[in-house]
């Protein structure tokens, strides 16, 4: 009979157990706390203790440090992660993200250095009791999104945690508290202190989400959407566009490629670039963005005359991404779906071994045929290969005909 696997939380519960055998003190910490208690099932579970780094790593000798000076300990167990910290305070934040110095102290006082009170109760998984000396029990149940302490202190403190209220809020379904609200209007301009991929990070889990729609509008109300990124300029019209776009999306999580590409105007491929380039994403993400946008402007311009041009787009990774992005665009404008329709009955036309086909000729016939390396054999490469994808050719003989023409 075979063993029933161990999961996370039973990974989380081996460290709490060996931690108190060992005299220390131990109990669930934060989000999966939350998760729980709102009958969720929690992607991790982090540990909470009295014990030190260095105690910590005597009990488990293969425990990895990824965050040492804040007391945080990696160990894995049963196939799970589990972070293993230490209680603390935190000191002065000077860089608006991340203390100077951390003092290892109590339950009490790590509870009140937390961000807000539904992410800052502990669980007694041996007693099965909740622990919260924040309030947090009580937010949960009037669904509030509120700061540990004064919300000007918090957010002067780590200014990330402005886009965390925003998540949290938009993903729970809840509201932010007043004073909370507040102050994340007062401290919004603080958010380019922050490192742009860190940023981007936050934004990113907050636009893939299926609650993405009140997340925008979260951002826009905060004005920490006329922060997020430098190149992106706040435009009225073209972020009440976006928000029209975001709720014609499919109602799931979406690529983050799909998230990006609805809230840029149609067609402005450089300035999808700068922002991407801005939010430090990687060259793919980047590639993929531009992408979405400039094909977005040639259907809704009617430039996919040719066969070629459709069968180039239906090739592409982004393609069905791109019919998305059409059918959410074309219903933000209330054009109906006439543009979308008829793309869609001319890609399903097309056969699949003809959407990206070998070439008849490549590079290395070219060179054979004494076309130079250089700008005229890419440029006859690509005109060869459009008239392939056309059918204008369909032998190697006809494609080094058309080479000969075309020299």
């Amino acid at each position: 009979m075979t063993k029933p696997k161990r999961d996370a939380k039973d990974a989380a519960l081996f460290a709490v157990q060996k931690l108190r055998e060992a005299g220390h003190a131990a109990v669930f910490a934060g989000g999966c706390v939350r998760d729980m208690l709102l009958g969720k099932e929690p992607k991790d579970y982090d540990v909470a203790t009295d014990a030190t780094p260095d105690q910590v790593k005597r009990l488990f000798p293969r425990a990895r440090k990824v965050g040492a000076q804040f007391g945080v300990m990696l160990l894995r167990k049963y196939g799970h992660d589990v972070e293993v910290a230490t209680f603390r305070t935190d000191g002065d934040y000077a860089d608006g993200r991340h203390p100077e110095r951390v003092e290892f102290r109590s339950r009490e006082e790590d509870a009140r250095r937390r961000d807000f009170t539904i992410n800052g109760m502990f669980y007694d998984p041996i007693a099965e009791q909740v622990i919260d000396d924040v309030g947090g029990q009580e937010d949960l149940k009037n669904r509030i999104v509120r700061t540990i302490g004064p919300p000007e202190e918090r957010f002067a403190e780590d200014h990330l945690r402005m886009l965390r209220a925003v998540r949290f809020a938009a993903r729970l379904g809840f509201s932010i508290e007043s004073r909370t609200l507040a102050a994340i209007k007062r401290h919004a301009h603080r958010l380019p202190a922050i490192s742009a991929e860190r940023v981007y990070m936050e934004f990113q889990q907050i636009m893939t989400d299926p609650s993405r729609v009140v997340a925008w509008l979260l951002l826009l109300e905060t004005r920490l959407r006329a922060y997020l990124c430098p190149d992106w300029p706040a435009d009225e019209r073209a972020d009440a566009m976006a928000g029209k776009r975001l709720k014609a999306l499919p109602p799931s999580h979406i690529d983050e490629s799909l998230a990006l590409a609805a809230l840029l105007p149609v067609g402005a491929t450089k300035l999808a670039s700068a922002i991407c380039h801005s939010l430090r994403v990687s060259n793919r993400l980047r590639e993929a963005v531009v992408w979405l946008t400039a094909s977005l402007g040639k259907i809704q311009a009617d430039r996919i005359t040719e066969p070629a041009d459709l069968k180039m787009l239906m090739a592409h990774e982004e393609w069905r991404n791109l019919l998305d992005l059409l059918r959410a665009d074309e219903t933000a404008l209330q054009r109906g779906s006439d543009r979308y329709d008829a793309l869609v009955t001319r890609a399903d036309a097309v056969p699949p071994d003809q959407i990206a086909p070998p070439p008849l000729l490549n590079g290395e016939d070219l060179l054979g045929m004494g076309i130079p390396e250089g700008p005229e054999l890419g440029r006859i490469l690509r005109a060869v290969y459009r008239a392939q994808l056309n059918q204008a050719i369909r032998t190697r003989n006809e494609a080094s005909a058309l080479v000969r023409e075309l020299r």
